[in-house]
């Protein structure tokens, strides 16, 4: 585990002993000899943890801590000293202090107090970025989430257990970045869930942002973190998610909307495997398996120079294509009861079915936002039922084209479409127009979500 400490001791072998030590473990160190040259070193170091002497000259090690947790609470600071006593003892607890040794301390359990001060501290930043991202923990998963029977399943369910096999085999180097395409709505948060809980890495933390959900600006700061200071915002330091997956693995969704800056650092962090906070002078290994994924057609972006050539084959060397619901044959009526199953649960419908006029319904519609939409479908009819079976007027779905009647507006109908893409396209249109491009009522009129629908204004280039 790579981090930085500062060692604030008056006794020069001792501290030399520690530093030696130290980093021969790949710590890195910083020495002061008073608490005073230890207050100082504090803001131009920025050390992820503090063994601090009590007996110091000058300031005591009790008011050294003090003054460093008002200016980084969140500091891990281990106390040492010669002199123990309950009190003292009980005293640096309340100040703040992480953990009390007492001298002569023995190194190797030095190093072990640390490691659990910074562990601790990874923790706790990854259960807030969870949090923060999601409102709630999430569930583990694997491959047995992945429902469906089809041979585009089936096909995809052996390419995850190839990558997850191949992961448990390696016995040296770190495991390559795996790439996640798909349309809007395929799963790609499940797959990447399914190859981190079933491979070697399950136990670890598994932290994931969605590249299209933060500012530009923010981006950065979320993934790579930031010292106190480094901008006008950032008053106390912030593990950002790279360290927060230290041992575990980091999901970048949307990984297309990353700005070309960060797409360097991202690189980089492919590459080396080290990462540096914004504000920050020191470089920190750590060990992170990345999954992205993506909607976006890369290729496309990298020969317009929107997407890093190398920073594309490197995310590439494993790919994962997800197929759509449409290709799925046979999986829209398992997927239909599951969700059905799920969501009766949950809203307490025990009872509630689908008739099998609807279950054909649900077959025939091409679901454009593919399972998720499919899974939003299900849990409106379940959350609206009031009898035990659910109808095909029951389905929010967009009434079917009938070839003997024209779904177009006139002034939209030039000729008959030429192709599928050309008719959804036009059925889109004429949604949009009717309801004077308000996204969200047109949505809701075609029975889809917004996200849905604004996925297929950008694939058409309805504007």
């Amino acid at each position: 585990m790579s981090y930085s400490v500062l060692i604030v001791e008056d006794e020069p072998v001792l501290a030399r002993n520690m530093q030696a030590y130290l980093e021969r473990h790949g710590v890195s160190c910083q020495l002061a000899d008073s608490g005073e040259e230890g207050l100082s070193l504090l803001e131009a170091v920025r050390p992820d943890v503090v063994v601090l002497d009590h007996n110091l000259p000058g300031k005591t090690g009790l008011e050294v801590l003090g003054i460093m947790r008002t200016r980084e609470p969140k500091l891990s600071v281990v106390m040492v000293t010669g002199h123990g006593s309950e009190q003292l003892a009980v005293d640096a607890m309340h100040a703040g202090a992480f953990d009390y040794l007492i001298k002569p301390v023995s190194l190797h359990q030095l190093k072990q107090v640390l490691d659990r001060s910074v562990q601790q501290q990874r923790q706790i930043q990854e259960l807030r970025h969870l949090r923060e991202g999601s409102g709630a923990l999430p569930t583990a998963q694997g491959l047995a989430a992945l429902v469906g029977q089809s041979a585009p399943m089936q096909k995809l369910v052996a390419r995850l257990k190839q990558i997850v096999d191949a992961d448990a085999r390696l016995t040296e180097g770190h495991s390559p970045a795996v790439l996640i395409c798909g349309e809007t709505g395929t799963g790609k948060e499940l797959v990447a869930r399914a190859l981190h809980f079933e491979g070697p890495r399950r136990a670890g933390p598994f932290v994931e942002i969605n590249c299209a959900s933060l500012p530009a600006h923010l981006v950065e700061s979320e993934l790579f973190g930031h010292e106190r200071g480094a901008f006008t915002d950032a008053r106390e330091r912030r593990l950002g998610l790279v360290e927060a997956a230290h041992g575990g693995t980091l999901f970048l969704d949307e990984v297309g909307e990353l700005e070309l800056p960060t797409q360097a650092k991202l690189l980089k962090l492919l590459e080396d495997h080290e990462v540096r906070r914004l504000g920050s002078v020191r470089m920190q290994s750590v060990d992170v398996r990345v999954l992205a994924a993506t909607n976006r057609p890369l290729e496309d972006m990298v020969k317009e120079g929107r997407f890093r050539r190398d920073l594309f084959f490197r995310l590439g060397a494993l790919r994962v294509d997800l197929p759509v619901l449409r290709e799925r044959a046979g999986d829209v009526v398992v997927l239909a009861e599951a969700f059905l199953a799920r969501s009766v649960r949950r809203y307490g419908k025990a009872g509630l079915r689908f008739s099998p006029q609807a279950l054909q319904r649900l077959v025939e519609h091409a679901w454009p936002g593919n399972v998720r939409e499919l899974s939003n479908v299900v849990e409106q009819c379940v959350m609206l039922a009031t009898d035990d079976v659910i109808e095909v007027d029951d389905l929010s779905l967009p009434v079917p084209l009938d070839p003997d009647i024209p779904a177009l507006d006139p002034v939209n109908l030039q000729a008959a479409p030429s192709s599928l893409p050309e008719a959804e396209r036009r059925w889109l249109l004429s949604a949009l127009e009717r309801n004077r491009w308000n996204v969200t009522q047109a949505a809701r009129a075609l029975g889809i979500s917004r996200d849905t629908l604004r996925y297929r204004i950008d694939k058409f280039g309805l504007r």
